[in-house]
């Protein structure tokens, strides 16, 4: 198992963010106002953090990426 998926084991509900990120701010924010304590994981300031985003965009993914129940959160498909 990687290390991506070892971490969104951890909680129910994990962020992968970059600080200057205008999306991953939003999220955060949407997240923590319905009351949810999710982990959050700045890429841009943790060790390993280019190790991670790496291991995101082999799943197809960027920043934000959401975890819940370690499952990836998709974006819907328009059209």
């Amino acid at each position: 198992m990687d290390m991506v998926m070892r971490m969104v084991t951890e909680w129910p509900v994990v962020i992968f963010s970059k600080t200057s990120c205008y999306m991953s701010h939003s999220i955060k924010s949407l997240f923590l106002e319905l009351g949810v304590n999710p982990a959050i994981y700045e890429l841009d300031e943790i060790a390993k953090g280019h190790e991670i985003e790496q291991s995101l965009l082999r799943r197809g993914r960027n920043t934000p990426a959401v975890f819940i129940g370690g499952a990836l959160l998709e974006e819907p498909a328009i059209g």
